[in-house]
């Protein structure tokens, strides 16, 4: 049997649609991709950066308002790009690392960042 050809799209859940916006595209970089609304109201966007994608998707709390989204999960994102100065972005911009650019024990220089839901994020240079 042949090995899967894919390609993998995140798709997350936020409580506040917009103040992810912010985090992917003004904090770490990523384009506005597709948008939708409904009534008026942002409720999906799609965020591209090079071949990957992340579909959000504002919570309709149907599941309750103070579920915990992100736990279990991390998003490694490799790049061929300035690391330090993709955290400093992300710094300007009023967000917080968990960890300061620096390299990971594996080799490549990486930092560590949450989005406003609690969905951990690594970014690093490509091995």
């Amino acid at each position: 049997m042949a090995a899967l050809d894919a390609k993998v799209m995140a798709g997350l859940t936020a409580n506040d649609v917009h103040k992810s916006i912010k985090f992917y595209v003004d904090g770490l970089g990523f384009e506005l991709g597709d948008k939708h609304e409904t009534d008026g109201k942002v409720v999906y966007v799609t965020v591209k950066a090079g071949d990957s994608e992340i579909g959000i998707s504002q919570d309709d709390f149907a599941k309750g308002k103070d579920r915990v989204k992100g736990v279990g999960m991390r998003m490694w994102i490799g790049t061929k790009q300035d690391i330090p100065a993709i955290a400093a972005r992300a710094k300007a911009a009023g967000f917080k690392l968990d960890q300061e650019p620096q390299p990971l024990p594996w080799g490549p220089m990486g930092f560590a960042i949450t989005d406003p839901d609690g969905f951990k994020i690594t970014i690093a240079n490509e091995a």
